[in-house]
């Protein structure tokens, strides 16, 4: 069982800290556990009512009618919303629920409803990476369980490599080349699997090389295929002073590519880029790029 704090609670479900003591003691909603030195903590059951709550509270419910709700009444009006209305907030938590119970099903539901919906792409874009920036919060804090993490990441990973797959688009007159990697120890590829995505629909050509590539691989590779530009995303490997040498190292090595480098450690980096190395913002930012080459 994880365990929550109430920091934690808010961030994930968008319900002020204060708002959830209230309901706590006003309604009786949750009841928090208590560590031995008196330090209160949610668990998953606790994590997933709030989710549900946060939902219905949304749609206008108040607090009061849905305090007296039963476990399987709240949990059915939530699904009912869910899987009928566009309401991304409402669809990214319940994947949060779907990943806490290991529900291959629900998580399956949820995110081939969104698809259909919306369209891969925007599915994505709009649900998918805001969801994994949610399971960011949890993994930082080191109060989610790997093998949940790892549960969802695979799913999706499936999902992208039909998707890529399918593609069945030829490079265009006068593609140009990019090879995609991460730097050693990088094992987040989610990110890196969808900027493929793009990259191939856009009618370009692809070298995949996958996660934890050392820098000597990468050089002996731009060295045999030429490629016009280097992909690579920094989630978790690189900090500080170690992420500002390796993009300098990247730019100096690879001088005649352009390097676009993605990823939520580039978010905060308080260092200039050197003129060879472009920044990625988001999929959409990247997208317009693409229709540029």
């Amino acid at each position: 069982m994880s365990k929550y704090s109430i920091r934690e609670l808010e961030r994930l479900s968008g319900i002020k800290a204060h708002t959830i003591r209230i309901w706590e003691k006003r309604y009786n909603v949750i009841e928090p556990s208590r560590t031995d030195t008196n330090i209160r903590y949610y668990s998953d059951e606790d994590l997933k009512k709030l989710l549900n709550i946060a939902i219905l509270n949304r749609k206008g419910m108040r607090i009061s009618d849905i305090a007296n709700m039963k476990e399987k009444e709240l949990a059915k009006k939530v699904m009912e919303f869910s899987y009928n209305s566009r309401d991304v907030e409402s669809q990214i938590e319940q994947m949060v629920i779907a990943m806490v119970d290991l529900d291959e099903s629900k998580f399956n539901q949820l995110l081939n409803t969104a698809i259909m919906h919306d369209g891969f792409e925007k599915a994505i874009i709009n649900i998918i990476f805001p969801f994994f920036e949610k399971i960011g919060i949890l993994w930082q804090t080191n109060s989610i369980n790997p093998a949940q993490e790892h549960f969802v990441s695979n799913l999706f990973r499936q999902k992208l490599m039909v998707a890529i797959d399918n593609l069945m688009i030829p490079d265009k007159e006068g593609a140009k080349k990019f090879v995609l990697f991460l730097p050693e120890n990088e094992f987040h590829e989610l990110g890196l699997l969808f900027y493929n995505y793009l990259i191939k629909k856009a009618g370009h050509s692809v070298i995949y090389l996958g996660t934890s590539v050392p820098v000597e691989d990468l050089e002996m590779t731009v060295k045999k295929i030429k490629p016009d530009y280097l992909f690579t995303a920094i989630t978790a490997a690189l900090d500080g002073e170690e992420l500002e040498k390796y993009i300098k190292d990247l730019s100096i090595k690879f001088e005649s590519q352009k390097v676009f480098v993605a990823g939520m450690k580039m978010y905060h980096n308080s260092f200039s880029l050197p003129e060879n190395v472009e920044q990625v913002n988001s999929p959409f930012e990247f997208s317009q790029e693409l229709n540029r080459i």
